[in-house]
């Protein structure tokens, strides 16, 4: 058995993962992500979230989508615990269910938590994306005692998990907020036009969590 590491080298450029994502169309298709793409995510992870905050993430997320990258990778690249559940609404029956300092998930489950009354007091932090996030349930986070960040997430597998960011506010307007460090968005009319607040258009994203393709795809 080999005692020391493997010689290969790896490129940033180089497959990390494929995920598949039916998207807008209904056809599966693999999302191809590379290395360059989930450090840059780590590394925006790491600028935005404090260690404390990270030090047990609830991983409760299937591997076959995307929201498991940022749960698994993101605590193990800074010094922080992952803490596997089946599911997230199983996971106050786990032994170290209070140490869970981060939920991340979708709002339909975090409904569900909250209505069985099954957020420890350790959890500081939540994160929501996948669906629209309504005022009522920020009011409801922050009506738990732990609570101090609810944070609306958004972005296709096409561009590594998360596009945009929003520290959400009880009376604050129901938005996904802004570009995270190393992506850029754009609303966009057609041939490319950009358009101005209140128009309706379409989100073209860029930047460094951009796929380099579908799988065997054009």
């Amino acid at each position: 058995t080999p005692v020391t590491n493997p010689t290969q080298s790896i490129h940033p450029d180089q497959l990390a993962y494929v995920l598949y994502t039916t998207g807008s169309t209904g056809q599966p298709k693999g999302v191809a992500i590379t290395h360059r793409s989930v450090t840059a995510l780590m590394a925006w992870g790491q600028e935005t979230y404090l260690p404390e905050e990270l030090a047990g993430v609830l991983a409760s997320t299937s591997i076959c989508f995307d929201l498991s990258v940022f749960e698994i990778f993101l605590p193990l690249s800074c010094g922080g615990t992952v803490i596997l559940a089946e599911n997230a609404l199983a996971f106050r029956a786990l032994p170290s269910a209070y140490d869970v300092t981060l939920i991340n998930s979708v709002p339909s489950v975090m409904q569900e938590l909250l209505h069985n009354q099954a957020l420890p007091l350790s959890v500081r932090v939540i994160n929501l994306a996948g669906e629209p996030l309504r005022n009522a349930l920020v009011q409801q986070l922050y009506a738990e005692p732990g609570i101090q960040h609810v944070y609306d997430l958004y972005g296709p597998s096409e561009t590594t998990t998360y596009s945009t960011m929003a520290r959400r506010e009880a009376e604050g307007p129901e938005t996904i907020g802004r570009p995270i460090s190393h992506e850029q968005v754009y609303v966009l009319g057609e041939h490319g036009v950009l358009l101005p607040v209140g128009v309706p258009a379409e989100l073209f994203i860029g930047g460094a969590g951009l796929a380099r393709g579908y799988y065997r795809r054009p």
